[in-house]
């Protein structure tokens, strides 16, 4: 349930999938009140903010209304400048047949950031996977990151996951 502290937006905030007035429960019950949260499946565990965490997010694979299928991807954070949502590097190599030899190549994916993972930083591996689309770019979510010491900008960094 919705705290006080989280009502930040003009509408009223709480989780679709919880009726404030029932009698019986179909959600779970925390530590701090009814909750819903979900196991997104694939050997990805819940992170405990999602579980005990009072935010709501519709687009969290985890709290929200948001099924992940299709693709798994792996990537560094290179951006988090938007609000609950991350810029992800992904690097590759293509060979070029002519001169027998490969090139680097980048594309960057724009995926949500569910507010569990609040503490994710520039410079982070995010392992993202497909869900529907979310908005215009957004068609992947964060399922989980590692923490990950970069020197120096991480823009240009070159990793191969």
């Amino acid at each position: 349930m919705a705290t006080v502290a989280d009502q930040t937006e003009k509408a009223f905030q709480k989780q679709d999938a919880v009726f404030l007035n029932s009698k019986r429960l179909l959600a779970k019950k925390t530590s701090k009140g009814i909750r819903y949260y979900k196991n997104v499946g694939l050997g990805i565990k819940t992170p405990k903010e999602a579980i005990d965490g009072t935010y709501v997010d519709k687009k969290c694979p985890f709290t929200g209304n948001v099924s992940i299928r299709g693709r798994i991807l792996r990537g560094m954070v290179v951006s988090t400048k938007m609000k609950r949502t991350v810029v992800i590097r992904r690097d590759y190599l293509h060979y070029i047949k002519k001169y027998n030899r490969y090139e680097k190549r980048h594309r960057n994916v724009s995926a949500h950031c569910s507010p569990a993972f609040d503490q994710i930083k520039e410079g982070d591996i995010a392992t993202v996977g497909q869900c529907r689309p979310l908005s215009k770019t957004v068609r992947f979510n964060v399922l989980k990151y590692e923490k990950n010491q970069v020197i120096g900008s991480v823009k240009k960094q070159f990793r191969l996951f």
